[in-house]
């Protein structure tokens, strides 16, 4: 039982741990923190959060759990604020999707907290984002990633797990360089395309005809799209380094097949296109057997 969670960004991601929690009847009491206090107080009102965090003093005194729910740009600042007010069993984690960025952010602004820090990504999300868009079953079959340090304290650890699990997510573990090269490749850079396929669509100059036009096809491909672009923003720039570097060869490979379809090599398109939905289709098949995720080297 968490007695005092505080949340520090109260939307999709940080409203639907709280929801989780007190589905999971784990929590007595949410303190919701953020920029604004419209949100806080619409959450206020939907029983995300018990109370709304005034300030720093008041916002994380006695907290037991705390969640930082924010796009990683803004995750320094908070660190720092909060870091003055913890109390020494106070654990922290986050849900930012990059995690080199973040474990140097703890080590610059919470060296005396480090034992109890556990950061974490749940591979989550919907199309909506806010406050609103919370529910309690976000995360019920959901991965959720943890990379913690080997300073992390085992009970800190483990109740970092226990927290996701009670959400219903699925826990593994990996170091933070295998996490950002990992989800460079099938997360980040899908939404660098999606972004750059909707954004070079829409300043053609008859970008209405097309998108009157548009279907499943364009909306299944581009979905991700319609993701929080700040919060996209920060995520690119923390991984910039592996983004590029999967960037880079997805452009080689779109230049292969670029010079498949140049020459009319309907072979070679071929192989491309089924080797693609074969992989998909493993992929698929492996996802609805519930498998285990594979760790890797690193984890």
């Amino acid at each position: 039982m968490f007695k005092r969670l505080v949340v520090v960004g109260v939307g999709l991601i940080g409203g639907s741990f709280a929801l989780g929690l007190k589905r999971a009847e784990l929590v007595q009491h949410v303190v919701g923190v953020g920029r604004g206090t419209a949100n806080l107080q619409q959450a206020l009102q939907l029983g995300v959060i018990d109370e709304i965090g005034l300030d720093p003093a008041s916002s994380y005194a006695g907290a037991d759990l705390i969640f930082i729910a924010t796009p990683v740009g803004q995750m320094g600042a908070i660190m720092a604020a909060m870091a003055p007010h913890l109390s020494p069993t106070a654990i922290i984690t986050d849900g930012g999707s990059t995690k080199q960025d973040v474990v140097a952010l703890a080590e610059e602004h919470l060296a005396q907290h480090l034992e109890r820090f556990v950061p974490a990504h749940p591979i989550a999300g919907a199309e909506k984002s806010g406050v609103e868009a919370a529910f309690a079953t976000l995360y019920v079959g959901k991965k959720t990633v943890l990379t913690p340090s080997p300073r992390a304290a085992p009970e800190a650890l483990l109740q970092v797990q226990s927290a996701w699990e009670a959400c219903g997510a699925r826990v593994s573990t990996m170091s933070p360089e295998l996490h950002d090269k990992v989800f460079a490749a099938v997360s980040h850079l899908p939404h660098l395309l999606a972004f750059a396929l909707v954004d070079e669509i829409a300043a053609k100059p008859h970008a209405d005809l097309l998108f009157d036009f548009a279907a499943s096809g364009f909306r299944d491909s581009t979905r991700i799209a319609g993701a929080h672009p700040e919060m996209w923003r920060d995520i690119m720039l923390a991984n910039r380094d592996a983004t590029l570097t999967e960037l880079d060869e997805y452009l080689a490979q779109l230049q292969r097949v670029r010079a498949h379809l140049a020459a009319g090599d309907s072979a070679a398109l071929t192989q491309v296109f089924t080797r693609a939905r074969d992989a998909r289709a493993l992929w698929l098949a492996r996802i609805e057997a519930g498998a285990p995720p594979n760790q890797g080297p690193g984890a």
